[in-house]
């Protein structure tokens, strides 16, 4: 037999497709053919099959061979072919019979000397191959806890390609990986480790209760960090489906700790202020990677010192923030990764930020109103919640009988109110407040009372507030009612909401 075929699976963004890999050998000068629009790294797999089939014991076939990756449109990225690819020519010379590999989807990359080396993106290729039909998978061992956590797919795992061989001519077994083990308990910073700063520490858990982007100034020492660093931390665990998600897009960026399965906490990525577009919002060469946007999908993205973040990349979050993605067109593909996330910014009030606050600052009107002008005005009308934070007083530092409330605390609460918002908005497919369509709050049975929204509508008609920002205000009250345990919100809570909006809480 001069022609074999094997299954694997190929990439464009977090979007699988199976991919046939043909293998024909016929008689003229030896030689390796790669077509189906190989990328470099595939095109180098001639070298390293070769090598590894050697250097593994089996016999090179001297003759002419034409490696075909079905469909031919569907551009390849990567090495993870590799195995397939070696798979395929050993059938096709006759040396294997490769019936135990049919409908099995074949993932790895070779070595020279014949390892399986793990690939990228096996999670997002396994669900993909799932979603096709195909009920059995054989990835490189160091893959094999992520793509274990894909149900209905008994997956093997292999680490040298002759064993790979052994098992289709021998019948060995190959292993299987353990089950998923349960998360590690919650580690990591506490919101119990924030002194004072009731204020910053109310918005930070609204922010949390209804999914809202949020804006923290003040002067250097006030706890922005500290209290950005500690919203994933009240952030209820992921679900199936979100942590699926984000486990994918950290597999494909190759971030994923060999052993883990699905990721169940919120992920945190904090970009120095320095960062460039296509490290925030994704891009590169060939394949587009996901950034730091895509990167924190389902958790939070802190941007700290954001007035010193070049124009461009702050910019580029607008839409992203919208969307809740983000599509990164070449001229081959464009390629989709998903970017819900929660902004967090954060920036001092002027240049000199001064410990102490505006009482010793040195700059003038001017100055502080064009370095926190570095911010977009139609940015910052997508942030919900905007805080000034106050510099803090020796006495909330110093006071041992102050206990502040842990993120277990919180984060009680924060699950119930987001408990209720979800059974509230399950009918139209919503899960946190800042998801909710502004045309669904302002109509029955959602819509809130004329005299409750007096002042939210005089800011609307005097131009102090956006079309916007009024629906973002609505969104705000019922986070904040949902977790004082109200059913519906108050004029209480939509002045307190609109206090978060523009930035005037005492």
């Amino acid at each position: 037999m001069s022609y074999a075929k094997v299954l694997c699976v190929g990439l464009v963004g977090v979007t699988g497709q199976l991919v046939e890999v043909e293998a024909d050998l016929a008689p003229g000068l030896p030689a390796v053919v790669l077509s189906g629009l190989p990328d470099t790294a595939l095109h180098e797999a001639r070298d390293r099959v070769r090598a590894a089939i050697v250097n593994s014991g089996q016999r090179w076939p001297n003759r002419r061979i034409t490696v075909n990756l079905l469909p031919a449109t569907l551009p390849k990225h990567g090495s993870a072919f590799d195995l397939a690819i070696a798979a395929a020519m050993l059938g096709g010379s006759g040396e294997l019979p490769l019936a135990p590999l049919d409908g099995v989807v074949v993932l790895g990359e070779l070595g020279l000397d014949g390892s399986v080396r793990p690939v990228r993106g096996t999670l997002p290729m396994v669900a993909a191959a799932a979603r096709a039909g195909v009920r059995g998978v054989i990835v490189p061992a160091a893959n094999a806890a992520e793509a274990a956590v894909v149900p209905g797919v008994r997956v093997r795992s292999v680490d040298a390609l002759h064993r790979l061989v052994a098992f289709i001519r021998n019948g060995e077994v190959l292993p299987e990986p353990p089950a998923e083990r349960p998360p590690d308990p919650a580690s990591g910073p506490d919101l119990a480790d924030v002194a004072g700063q009731q204020l910053g520490r109310r918005a930070v858990e609204v922010a949390a209760a209804g999914g809202h982007h949020l804006a923290l100034f003040g002067p250097p020492g006030a706890g922005k960090t500290m209290l950005a660093e500690r919203l994933p931390s009240i952030l209820p665990p992921l679900d199936d489906a979100a942590a699926l998600e984000v486990t994918s897009l950290h597999s494909i960026a190759g971030l994923l700790p060999p052993g883990i399965g699905l990721i169940r906490r919120p992920p945190f990525q904090a970009p120095h202020h320095t960062t460039t577009i296509a490290a925030l919002v994704g891009g590169g060469s060939g394949l587009a990677r996901p950034g730091a946007l895509s990167l924190a999908h389902r958790g939070v993205l802190f941007l700290d010192e954001a007035p010193e973040l070049g124009r461009g990349a702050l910019e580029a979050l607008r839409q992203p923030l919208e969307d809740g993605r983000v599509v990164l067109r070449r001229s081959q593909a464009a390629t989709e990764y998903p970017a819900r996330v929660q902004l967090v910014v954060a920036g001092n009030p002027c240049p000199c930020a001064r410990p102490a606050g505006d009482a010793y600052c040195e700059c003038s009107p001017l100055v502080r109103r064009r370095y926190l002008g570095r911010l977009s005005g139609p940015l910052l009308d997508r942030i919900d919640v905007r805080v000034m934070l106050k510099p803090l007083r020796a006495a909330e530092l110093l006071d041992p009988d102050r206990l502040p409330e842990s993120s277990a605390q919180v984060g009680a609460r924060v699950a119930r109110a987001r408990d209720a918002a979800r059974e509230r908005w399950a009918p139209i497919g919503r899960q946190v407040n800042a998801e909710v369509p502004g045309a669904t709050l302002r109509r029955p049975p959602w819509r809130l009372p004329i005299r409750d929204l007096g002042s939210l509508q005089r800011r609307l008609d005097s131009g102090s507030l956006s079309a916007r920002g009024f629906d973002r205000v609505i969104r705000l009250a019922w986070s904040i009612a949902d977790l004082d345990g109200r059913g519906r919100p108050g004029r209480d809570d939509i002045e307190e909401a609109t206090a978060m909006r523009t930035g005037e809480l005492p």
